[in-house]
């Protein structure tokens, strides 16, 4: 799982529903939960060759720009990482 930070609070549900569709556009990754929890944009996927979750990461920050018009300070954060049964 990962947490972006210092998402504004006004654009947080849409972005989350918005970074969800971004990733059906990016069909190695499975299984794609984004959510907003209140102040952080959470996103869970599963594929078969991001053992450390930093590709991912690398995705999630591109949707991430490509969702949300005005900048903000952020961070985003590797929460866990789960290895999938025969990967």
């Amino acid at each position: 799982m990962l947490a972006c930070n210092g998402v504004p609070e006004h654009v947080g549900a849409v972005a989350a529903s918005d970074i969800a569709e971004e990733f059906t556009h990016r069909p190695w990754h499975q299984n794609v939960q984004s959510t907003w929890d209140g102040s952080r944009l959470l996103l869970q996927a599963d594929n078969d060759y991001d053992s450390d979750g930093s590709a991912l990461a690398d995705e999630f920050s591109d949707a991430i720009a490509a969702c949300i018009a005005d900048g903000f300070n952020g961070s985003i954060t590797v929460e866990s990482v789960t290895a999938l049964a025969g990967a």
